[in-house]
């Protein structure tokens, strides 16, 4: 048989291959849907089924794609809904993959009609549960999707998905949810890469819980929501269009870069000292592997995207941005940025400081303005006194409260995502920013020392 978790780096997104003999299924696919065909194929397995649990908010799900390669059914969850493909799956109802038997279970909370499914093996015993998004490690689902006046409707559902439904199925039945640690699906999702439905109970801090009001009263809360999450509850009810192959956008000469440039968006995912030297004027610097956490947060679905990257090819880029429904890639930039200046073109550029330069700063000449665009959470175990704290996904909409007349240092953990916030601000028409490099172990400012919780 065959059981094989496969993970979206970035988004930290799970989705499930199944097999037993010559039958397989897969739970909420990815858009990129070669590896569940490749992996198929290699086992001698037919992929029949496909699972969803639940209309997500986070990606682009693939079961059209991977319906349209394989012949596969879609049954999707939330039939309170109008999908536009599939058909949706019923309470209890089953599907057979040889031996093995995999049985829906109704799992409101995180959405009115999510499908949690249940595995039972060759004897009828249950196995393992994959809970899409009600159970995660350590967390449990958001449930403010539907609007703060369901809040407390939401997380009561899910209490009694939870407690009801779920935990009574045993203590060691597998829990397979559909995102692991640094989704934006769960505020506190531990890195455990494989747990149970009675470790969960043991030290998951959400499920220590002695009443369903105190239960509530902790969950039901209203959280920061990815602007992009709007495009991938449309897409992923009408149905996105089909790739057939990953969209590698053109190659482009600076020549033709530049001209498109004037409408495009240009999203430069080299790292923070390639950025800093010299970029593309008015380019957004998101790093390769942040793209994921932060692109849903600054990019537009409204206009093209032209990419300038490290190594020239672009191909881990495109797999994040169509992850999340950014089909309109109109090239890369040929060459990176050697071809960018041979050709003639101006650069722009962020200036630098190291966190020891700007401990010298705070400790020689007074008060310099710093942006502090770390979270909350991460302020709090490490504040420094005289910084301002705008979040980094907070900047567009106060990027007012930063002064125009005078240096302002950007700080975050390690410079990357504080060159997010520059060249943010720079789009803007801030051209007073400079980025710290390193993070905080650097720091020894004496006049302004760390605050530690």
């Amino acid at each position: 048989m065959l059981f094989e978790r496969i993970e979206s780096k970035g988004l930290a997104h799970y989705s499930y291959l199944l097999g037993d003999s010559t039958q397989a299924l897969v739970i909420d696919p990815r858009r990129d849907v070669d590896v569940y065909v490749q992996k198929a194929i290699q086992a001698g397995l037919r992929i029949r089924y496909i699972m969803e649990t639940h209309r997500n908010e986070d990606y682009i799900v693939g079961s059209l794609e991977l319906a349209a390669r394989t012949g596969a059914e879609i049954w999707h969850a939330d039939a309170q809904w109008d999908y536009q493909y599939g058909q949706a799956a019923a309470d209890g109802q089953t599907w057979k993959l040889d031996r093995l038997t995999l049985q829906a279970i109704h799992s409101p909370g995180h959405t009115p009609g999510s499908m949690s499914y249940l595995l039972r093996d060759h004897t009828g015993a249950p196995w393992a549960l994959f809970s899409g998004d009600a159970l995660f490690a350590g967390d449990v689902g958001r449930v403010d999707f539907m609007g703060t006046d369901q809040l407390e409707n939401m997380a009561g559902q899910l209490y009694d998905t939870i407690f009801h439904k779920f935990l009574p199925l045993g203590d060691g039945i597998l829990l397979c949810p559909a995102h692991g640690a640094g989704s934006v699906c769960g505020s506190g999702i531990a890195d455990r890469v494989w747990t149970t439905l009675g470790l969960e109970l043991q030290i998951n801090p959400r499920l220590q819980h002695d009443s369903r009001a105190s239960f509530i009263a902790e969950v039901g809360r209203d959280m920061e929501k990815v602007p992009y999450f709007a495009q991938m509850e449309q897409q992923n009810l009408a149905g996105p269009a089909l790739l057939h192959n990953l969209p590698l956008p053109p190659r482009l000469t600076a020549e033709e870069f530049a001209r498109q440039a004037q409408e495009a968006l240009v999203l430069d995912t080299r790292l923070e000292l390639g950025f800093a030297s010299a970029h593309v004027p008015g380019a957004l610097s998101i790093w390769l592997e942040g793209v994921p956490s932060f692109g849903g947060w600054f990019l537009p679905y409204d206009r093209p995207l032209l990419l300038v990257n490290e190594t020239g090819d672009p191909t881990r880029a495109v797999r994040y941005l169509i992850r999340m429904g950014y089909d309109n890639l109109a090239g890369t930039l040929a060459g990176g940025m050697l071809a960018w200046h041979t050709a003639g073109y101006k650069s722009a550029s962020i200036p630098t400081v190291t966190v020891q330069q700007l401990c010298h700063l705070l400790d020689e000449h007074g008060e310099p303005w710093i942006l502090d665009v770390r979270s909350e959470q991460e302020v709090a175990q490490n504040e420094i006194p005289e910084a301002h704290n705008i979040h980094l996904t907070q900047l567009p909409q106060r990027k007012n409260e930063v002064p125009r007349d005078r240096p302002v240092y950007v700080f975050c953990g390690s410079g990357l995502r504080a060159m997010i916030g520059a060249s943010l601000l720079r789009q803007k028409g801030w051209d007073n920013a400079t980025v710290v490099l390193g993070g905080l172990a650097g720091w020894s400012s004496h006049s302004c020392p760390l605050d530690l919780e």
